[in-house]
């Protein structure tokens, strides 16, 4: 297919661009809202053509959009994509607003809409789903993910204000859907405190929530733009045993995946995958030719930034919010 590129962006030129290239894909246009920067954007990358109008960039002969535009154009992106006719990957989260989201998915009933959780395609992520499916730990009973980073000086930008929404809907949102992929359960209630720790003067830049899975499986979340060495990564406790996962929460397929059960720490082993993005379009494009569904579907893209405002609105309010 032919691609527009919604959003001149870093994660589209070091992640989405090869790894749609990989998949024999074509980046047909480049929008940004800056002329020259579109124009620079697509010579560095080797894009047919850029543009500064959203229309001309979702008109013509492309099928589909992969957007990547700063959070709060998602929506407005989003929408003439699929006005268009064109089949999209939306970055997460879908919107700043639950109905708006909703409205997205609504909207998109005749074409593929999907969310680009890349962390669905982690041999380690899919490794855990595939175990607590077949009951390898018993019931579950709680789960932890931290996902702490020092936020690079490059990226030290849009992500800090409130075009980007700080901490939570950028990594709080990968967490909450790493917890629905992989234990298959739900959200509930959620209770968070955000802080600033240095680098934002707006949303907070580290948080920490715990809440509810289901009817009474807890989790908690610790979200951090400030930690220098921080491994990233979750544990699953059950009734028969843990999961240990590090260093698998970032947009690499590193990392490692243990049980810990019956008095022994078993090395899992993992599939080989090179790039965690390539995936992710395959399914993308096998689901626009009628077989099966993208990785995680635009629903899965509302359930997620459902709860990452949820977390918000608990911060906000200092109180318990039920999803």
């Amino acid at each position: 297919m032919r691609w527009a590129i919604l959003g001149a962006s870093n994660i589209a030129a070091t992640r989405v661009l090869p790894a749609l290239r990989e998949c024999g894909e074509n980046a047909a246009v480049v929008l940004s809202g800056d002329a020259a920067r579109a124009e620079e954007y697509r010579r560095t990358h080797d894009i047919e053509s850029a543009t500064d109008d959203l229309r001309e960039a979702v008109g013509g002969d492309v099928q589909a959009a992969y957007i990547s535009s700063t959070n709060d154009k998602h929506f407005d992106h989003a929408m003439a994509a699929i006005d268009a006719g064109l089949h999209v990957l939306c970055e997460k989260p879908l919107s700043f607003d639950v109905t708006q989201a909703q409205k997205m998915v609504d909207a998109a009933a005749g074409v593929v809409f999907a969310t680009n959780h890349h962390l669905r395609t982690h041999p380690v992520h899919r490794a855990a789903r595939k175990m607590l499916a077949e009951g390898a730990i018993g019931d579950i009973l709680s789960v932890r993910v931290s996902n702490t980073i020092l936020l690079r000086q490059a990226l030290r930008g849009w992500r800090l204000d409130g075009v980007g929404g700080g901490v939570v809907l950028d990594l709080a949102v990968h967490d909450v859907d790493t917890l629905r992929f992989v234990t298959g359960m739900e959200p509930t209630t959620v209770t968070a405190v955000g802080v600033r720790q240095g680098l934002s003067d707006g949303p907070a830049d580290a948080a920490m929530t715990s809440g509810v899975l289901g009817t009474n499986t807890l989790f908690s979340l610790h979200d951090a733009y400030t930690v220098p060495g921080g491994v990233t990564g979750f544990e699953i406790h059950g009734t028969a045993g843990t999961l240990v996962a590090t260093d698998c929460m970032r947009p690499d397929p590193t990392g490692t995946l243990r049980m810990i059960a019956a008095g022994q720490d078993t090395t899992v082993p993992l599939e080989t995958v090179d790039n965690l993005y390539a995936p992710g379009i395959r399914a993308f494009v096998d689901a626009v030719r009628g077989h099966g569904e993208p990785v995680a579907t635009g629903y899965d893209g509302l359930r997620s930034v459902t709860a990452a405002l949820a977390i918000l609105q608990s911060i906000d309010e200092g109180r318990t919010v039920r999803l």
